[in-house]
């Protein structure tokens, strides 16, 4: 199968390509980038936009499988589906500590079944403390806990995992110990390690440097997950100054972040334990459920206290950012976008739907990112940060990942009351060689494979 895409402005930040070329692909993989016009199956018309590799989201959450053991819930809010729509072609799951199934086994699954995107995974530290009886939060492992927890890493990591990732935040009971050990086999296969830090706003520099010390201890790379919901009170240019300096020190880290001023978390977590109002300095009002009939209400003290003891698994959008800390995060060269993409049954916060595109519209078109700058922090860093030469750029052999765009009109619609909305000017989205996706209708849901390390 010969597809040929074009008439387009390539941008392909890998390779410093920006020019109006012709795209070939066939049998999934680049052909060519071309000023002539080679025959193909299929034609896309591309004048106009923008054609570039297919996005990479580094940091999303996967949905749970159903009970007969579907990898993609049949919902239009199964976030593969969302992700694809937006131009996403690979997602990495597993972060935040969490995976909803065995990493090794998510993988398996999505090479039988097919996905609407690629998927690579994280082993997630907080899902081995249950597996090995570490069931309280707020105690830590034991030697022998610590050892089983180990060995897990080390089998997931095999498989092909990309990845560890840790929820400091939320294993509070977490030591250095227990740190060091858990990511000891990330050295050996040369992965990278990922954490949502234990604590933010005041507090977040003695939060973040707990893992860059771990990256400095081991020699491993470094993602700090969502910098905008850590330290987007205030804190960003001095936490951002942190980082530069940990690199200097030869500590090879990068962050993420997603473009909104809000986050996301269960009402039932440690985010919210007490002194959460005097840590970000607000009202019970700031926060917003967005889990089933509750969505939409923001709570006052009784409902927010009735709430996180009958349903804590609830999620919440809490309204505290601030959006110049956010914005400055993206003026840094080792920041990418991720979306922290998370939804149950497709309630939760509109970055599952719309942060890429919301990158594209309220950051690159607004000026405060330049286009082809854009493009790598959605594309080739993510690539490069997780060791992958076929994704994340357009040479000749790489994937057929490609997302094709209008610059003008690219804009999300997914807001805090309405979440799913598509968006609009995402045109085309290809995955391996298909295309998968036109103006948000989904045309094959199984191209995507997993991506193993």
């Amino acid at each position: 199968m010969r597809i040929l895409i074009r008439g387009g402005r390539i941008i392909d930040p890998a390779q410093n390509i920006d020019a109006a070329l012709n795209l070939l692909i066939e049998d999934g993989k680049i052909a060519a980038l071309t000023a002539e016009v080679p025959e193909a199956d299929s034609v896309i018309d591309a004048a106009g936009k923008i054609v570039c590799p297919g996005f990479i989201d580094i940091h999303m959450h996967e949905d749970a499988p159903e009970a007969d053991g579907r990898i993609t819930p049949d919902c239009y809010g199964a976030i593969y589906r969302t992700m694809l729509r937006m131009g996403v072609t690979t997602g990495v799951a597993g972060n935040c500590g969490d995976n909803e199934l065995d990493p090794g086994d998510f993988l398996d699954a999505v090479d039988a079944q097919g996905a609407p995107i690629n998927l690579a995974m994280l082993v997630g530290h907080t899902y081995l403390r249950k597996l090995v009886g570490a069931a309280d939060k707020y105690a830590p492992a034991t030697r022998e806990q610590r050892e089983a927890m180990t060995a897990l890493c080390d089998r997931a990591l095999a498989r092909g995992c990309a990845g560890i990732s840790y929820g400091i935040r939320y294993v509070p009971g977490i030591t250095m110990e227990e740190l060091l050990e858990t990511a000891s086999p990330a050295k050996k296969y040369g992965r990278m390690v990922s954490a949502h830090i234990r604590s933010d706003a005041a507090e977040v520099f003695d939060a973040a440097k707990e893992l860059l010390d771990i990256g400095d201890a081991l020699g491993v790379r470094i993602e700090l997950s969502h910098i905008g919901s850590m330290a987007g009170f205030g804190q960003m240019r001095e936490f951002l100054a942190l980082v530069d300096s940990y690199r200097e020190r030869g500590v090879a880290v990068e962050c993420d972040c997603y473009p909104y001023y809000a986050f996301s978390t269960g009402i039932g977590t440690t985010t919210y334990d007490p002194g959460w109002r005097e840590r970000y300095g607000c009202g019970y009002e700031v926060v917003e459920l967005c889990d089933g009939e509750l969505k939409g209400l923001r709570c006052t003290e009784e409902l927010f206290n009735r709430v996180r003891a009958e349903h804590p698994e609830c999620h919440t959008i809490c309204h505290v950012m601030q959006g110049d800390d956010v914005d400055r995060a993206y003026t840094h060269p080792h920041v990418m976008l991720g979306s922290d993409g998370i939804l149950t049954r497709g309630d939760g916060h509109p970055r599952a739907a719309g942060a890429f595109p919301r990158f594209l519209a309220e950051f690159v078109r607004a000026g405060k990112v330049e286009l082809r700058d854009g493009i790598r922090r959605m594309t080739t860093m993510a690539a490069e940060q997780l060791g992958l030469a076929h994704k994340g750029n357009l040479r000749v052999g790489s994937d057929g990942d490609v997302v094709v765009f209008d610059p003008e009109t690219v804009k999300d619609n997914a807001t805090f009351e309405q979440n799913l909305l598509p968006p609009t000017g995402i045109e085309w989205v290809l995955v391996n060689g298909v295309i998968a996706a036109h103006n948000s209708e989904l045309l094959c849901e199984t191209a995507g494979k997993s991506v193993r390390k």
